[in-house]
């Protein structure tokens, strides 16, 4: 298994329950399929460089997980399947910093 962080970016018109069950959702499909998710960040709306599919601005929710390649392929086709996500970047690690929050609200 390894280790990976996912930030995934959402429509800015959303609502905040929708935004809840996203982000359950994807928390669901990686213990479904032998994953563990080690945090949960909620980045919260924030502002886009350029323009995304006609939106200036997205909701960013970043996961930081453990799981095998069943795990990664499952969870990206899903993301792919979703027409609220808007952007997504998925990183693989040796060692994964649970630690540090990159924005942590205060």
């Amino acid at each position: 298994m390894a280790f990976y962080e996912n930030t995934i970016v959402l429509k800015q018109d959303l609502a905040t329950k929708d935004l809840e069950d996203i982000k359950e959702k994807y928390k669901k499909i990686i213990s479904d399929f032998s994953g563990k998710v080690f945090k949960i960040e909620d980045w919260g709306l924030l502002s886009l460089t350029t323009k995304i599919k006609n939106y200036n601005k997205g909701f960013f929710i970043h996961y930081k997980f453990e799981g095998s390649n069943k795990t990664l392929n499952e969870f990206e086709k899903k993301i792919k399947l979703d027409q609220s996500i808007i952007r997504h970047l998925i990183v693989k690690y040796k060692k994964l910093d649970v630690d540090k929050e990159y924005f942590k609200k205060d």
